[in-house]
């Protein structure tokens, strides 16, 4: 689709307005007064972060279903899982505790990588997905919400410190997590909104159904 070059962007940390100018592939557009970043041409950003965002949603799979960590007490074995921990936590009478971790490392991520496949995945076929303007701002609203990097670094602490006390042996969900906060990190860096509304415009233009 060919760009209209008298297309103005506005900076979102300075509000200052700028004309929209075509980049070569990798490079990136930054604000002449604040210096951030405004938009990227990314190189395929669609496949790319629906290959990405479809190997997390795996990892989230393994991670929900497999225990975090085992601890051997006298040679009795207990899993932990994490929904298993958020129950736990519930039981033992921390419920904002408990509704906070299933909030920021069940719910959300869920929603996250759902909204996404269901965006990129017709895009990835010339489609478009039916209400695609609700989904792209529900991803606005739970992005920031989803703290999988903040657990993550919590389990690790946790381990440590049961250690000391308990053998504690590692389970899948734990190197799952690991796996899945690169991979979330990976679709973050090469998601393009700029790239998505390319995408979508020129097939709504050409009778796609909304």
């Amino acid at each position: 689709m060919e760009r209209n070059p008298a297309q103005l962007i506005i900076c979102h940390d300075c509000d200052l307005l700028q004309r929209d100018i075509p980049l070569k592939r990798g490079c990136a557009a930054s604000c002449s007064r604040c210096g951030a970043i405004l938009y990227r041409n990314a190189t395929d950003s669609i496949n790319r972060t629906l290959a990405y965002t479809l190997a997390a949603a795996v990892l989230f799979a393994i991670a929900n279903l497999f225990p975090l960590f085992s601890i051997e007490v006298k040679g009795s074995l207990s899993a932990i899982t994490l929904a298993g921990a958020v129950r736990s936590l519930w039981d033992q009478q921390m419920k904002p505790i408990s509704l906070i971790v299933f909030l920021t490392t069940i719910l959300i991520p869920s929603l996250e990588l759902i909204t996404m496949i269901y965006l990129l995945l017709p895009l990835k076929f010339r489609r478009v997905p039916a209400g695609y303007r609700i989904i792209l701002r529900l991803m606005g609203i739970v992005e920031p919400w989803g703290m999988v990097e903040v657990f993550m670094l919590g389990v690790l602490v946790s381990v440590v410190k049961l250690t000391s006390s308990f053998k504690v042996i590692p389970g899948a969900a734990v190197w799952s997590f690991g796996g899945l906060t690169l991979l979330l990190a990976a679709a973050a860096t090469a998601f393009s909104a700029r790239d998505v509304w390319a995408r979508l415009d020129g097939r709504s233009g050409k009778g796609a159904a909304p």
